[in-house]
């Protein structure tokens, strides 16, 4: 059972990045294995904001295109969103009071805490995840 972060997501949708062949293929595979996927609204939602930002990307689809995709992969049998439990607040509580907590660092804690809560392994291209006490974190493009 897996959690995805924003970045693979990012890179499955948009074709420029060079990790866009590798990512949407192992992103498929989740997709049609038998394992559980965990796609939190953080994710979906950034996704969604991050890859229809002009600015970002002049030739990238429109948030209505992408939420079309967003719209397929949440039909899916095997995915589902995973909410923070009574039990979110005391994770998030921790890694701050063990880390040095950056602005930057806000969202991925709550993904952290999210995937420990739920007992899942976290998805990401970040490295920096690597950094959280009892989370699972894997990169699959390293692997």
């Amino acid at each position: 059972m897996i959690l995805i972060d924003t970045n693979l997501l990012l890179y499955a949708i948009i074709e420029d990045y060079p990790q866009h062949k590798r990512t949407r293929h192992w992103l498929d595979e989740q997709f049609a294995g038998s394992g559980r996927v965990g796609l939190p609204w953080h994710s979906l939602l950034g996704c969604i904001r991050l890859a229809s930002n002009r600015k970002i990307y002049a030739r990238g689809p429109s948030a209505d295109e992408v939420w079309q995709v967003v719209r397929k992969w949440l039909a899916l049998d095997n995915v589902w969103v995973p909410l923070p439990t009574e039990r979110h607040a005391e994770l998030i509580d921790g890694f701050f009071s063990t880390s040095n907590v950056r602005s930057d660092d806000v969202m991925d804690i709550h993904l952290a805490a999210l995937a420990i809560e739920h007992g899942l392994t976290l998805c990401s291209a970040d490295n920096g995840f690597a950094r959280y006490r009892n989370l699972r974190w894997l990169n699959p493009l390293e692997s």
